[in-house]
């Protein structure tokens, strides 16, 4: 075995031990390789603690918002529609990353086979974008009823909710699909080793032997427009739900849909703010250590699915009144 050095554009070298036939030139390759967290192998275990619980907490938190809802009749409404979308999306999106992940670190199981790849790439995009419409949405939610309570079933029928859902399925599915034509069109022969612990567009791009700069300005395209064009509407719609919450006639109801709306904004930057700085230190290779951005990209498609079924579900009324119900039904 030679160990073959490989240079990456974010201004690090590693080194992996590898065959010959893996760093020659090819166009179609069977399989890539994950390195996990270069410069981190030693704390894998370690490191895989912590994401492994996450990922249970997520799994069985965004499972229990499913069954609670399901369960009651009473939460049949466009909130508790949007909560259930946001569960399917952050189970898909989880598990789309964390299994794979879990065998790098505990398996060093790194192999990952070109199609399986792009697979996880398009689920990752797709989902992330879908997860982007879904917060867009239930900020509309939120704000028809706060600020038109009167109007809010009206406006928000099941069959507009259901239109929803369906636009912003099809948006992320549309949107992301370009991702996937055009990675597998490229010609690959740099590299087959992505530094990371799952397969990402701008990573698969950047190891292809062609010019690929639409690749890299459709991927803006999508993070500015898209996902900028989402943080607006969500940051409209809070700052008129923030007007309308100051001037509540009491105090107490001020303080309490204050705590709720801050709790949700929260939720909201926690899935905007990792994502961004991961997807731009990547692109334009700032100066940022390559195992903190590899954490942070973790962290952005981890803590989300963990922290909205604690937000959105634990702390909705509604939901921990089913919740502690259909417990002490059993009980009894």
């Amino acid at each position: 075995m030679q160990e073959t050095p490989f240079s990456l554009r974010v201004g690090h070298r590693l080194p992996y031990s590898m065959s010959d036939s893996n760093t020659t030139d090819f166009t179609n390759p069977s399989t890539f390789i994950l390195l996990g967290i270069p410069g981190l192998e030693a704390a894998h275990v370690w490191i895989s603690i912590p994401f492994c619980t996450m990922y249970i907490i997520a799994i069985l938190g965004n499972f229990t918002i499913l069954f609670v809802v399901k369960k009651e009749l009473s939460l049949r409404a466009p909130m508790y529609y949007f909560l259930c979308m946001l569960a399917i999306t952050d189970l898909v999106l989880s598990t789309s990353t964390v299994p794979k992940m879990l065998s790098i670190f505990w398996f060093n199981s790194r192999e990952i086979d070109f199609s399986a790849c792009l697979t996880q790439l398009y689920f990752i995009h797709c989902f992330t974008v879908m997860e982007s419409g879904i917060l867009v949405a239930m900020a509309l939610d939120r704000y028809v009823a706060i600020c038109h309570p009167l109007r809010h079933s009206t406006i928000l029928t099941n069959p507009m909710v259901a239109k929803i859902g369906l636009a912003v399925v099809l948006r992320g599915g549309m949107l992301v699909l370009p991702y996937l034509v055009l990675t597998r069109q490229w010609p690959y022969c740099k590299s087959n080793i992505i530094p990371d612990t799952y397969c990402t567009h701008i990573a698969v791009v950047k190891l292809a032997c062609a010019d690929t700069h639409i690749s890299s300005y459709y991927g803006l395209f999508v993070v500015f427009c898209v996902r900028g064009l989402d943080m607006f509407f969500i940051a409209l719609s809070y700052t008129q739900i923030l007007r309308a919450i100051f001037s509540l006639p009491t105090k107490d109801a001020r303080l309490k849909t204050f705590g709720t709306c801050g709790s949700h904004l929260c939720s909201i930057l926690a899935f905007y703010i990792p994502s961004l700085f991961s997807s731009l230190a990547y692109r334009f290779g700032l100066n940022v250590a390559l195992h903190f951005r590899i954490l942070i990209g973790n962290v952005s498609l981890l803590v989300p699915p963990t922290l909205n079924p604690i937000i959105y579900g634990v702390r909705t009324k509604q939901i921990r009144d089913r919740l502690l119900r259909l417990f002490t039904h059993k009980e009894n």
